[in-house]
């Protein structure tokens, strides 16, 4: 598979089993998604997106099919592995924030730093230059109730980027905001994006945010471009995931990777 290749199924399936019933989410999909792209994927309900997302954060494993995500074959990990794998690559933003009511934003983003060997007053600085990151340096101390929705989810998404992972995925984001902190939200998933790609593009967005999208139906994809199996890549792939290519480090990140090594 080649390097480039950020997330890459080969002919995956997942199927639940529910009482005597057989529900089958992704049928024989075939994707690949490039590194350092923003991906937006669209379907009814149903159609098998927020499996996909599970899959590529390795909270669920292919039923059928091969799975790899940064070159890890995630399926063959057990489940040690996985939360492991998953703290140092995944960065997740849900719907409904999942923020903790009784600590306050700074905290909020601090938790994901607790699993890592940086000190204490380290961590509250990374949470700091997070929040700094999506304009919240003035909420460091307010608590959820204390938040509007939106600001809330820039919170979580503070949250996601902090222990700096290589793929951010986003499940349906913006489904509890309003129209004007919907739009603030993807305004700030696209920046993250584009500053921090690999390839140094920082330039500020030209007209509507418009995320390379695929399609969902009933567990089908159809991508705009073509779909192939992992390590041939052509035309222009969708996928599920809203990634924020962090393949240099932020700056404020250097000290815990060198934490990390010790």
């Amino acid at each position: 598979m080649s390097a480039d290749v950020a997330v890459c199924a080969e002919a995956v399936t997942k199927e639940y089993a529910r009482d005597d019933f057989r529900v089958l989410a992704l049928d024989k999909v075939d994707l690949e998604i490039p590194r350092g792209e923003f991906f937006g994927l669209m379907g009814p309900s149903g159609s098998g997106k927020s499996t996909l997302l599970h899959l590529i954060a390795g909270i669920d494993k292919p039923s059928e099919g091969r799975f790899f995500v940064l070159g890890e074959e995630i399926g063959g990990l057990n489940d040690r592995e996985i939360a492991r794998w998953r703290s140092e690559h995944i960065g997740y933003v849900f719907q409904t924030f999942n923020l903790i009511p009784v600590l306050t934003a700074l905290e909020n983003v601090e938790l994901p730093l607790l699993l890592t060997s940086l000190g204490k007053a380290e961590r509250r600085e990374h949470a700091r230059k997070a929040l700094e990151i999506v304009g919240l340096g003035d909420r460091l101390e307010h608590y959820p109730r204390q938040l509007s929705g939106g600001q809330e989810q820039r919170v979580a998404i503070a949250r996601a980027i902090v222990t700096d992972p290589a793929i951010i995925l986003a499940d349906e984001p913006t489904g509890d905001l309003d129209a004007q902190s919907a739009s603030d939200v993807l305004t700030i998933l696209s920046q993250l994006n584009r500053q921090y790609d690999r390839d140094g593009d920082t330039r500020p967005p030209r007209g509507p945010i418009r995320p390379q999208d695929t399609l969902s139906r009933k567990g089908k994809f159809a991508a705009r471009g073509s779909q192939s199996r992992c390590g041939s890549l052509t035309g222009n792939p969708g996928g599920a995931v809203l990634k924020n290519a962090l393949n240099h480090p932020l700056p404020w990140q250097a000290s815990a990777r060198t934490s990390r090594r010790r």
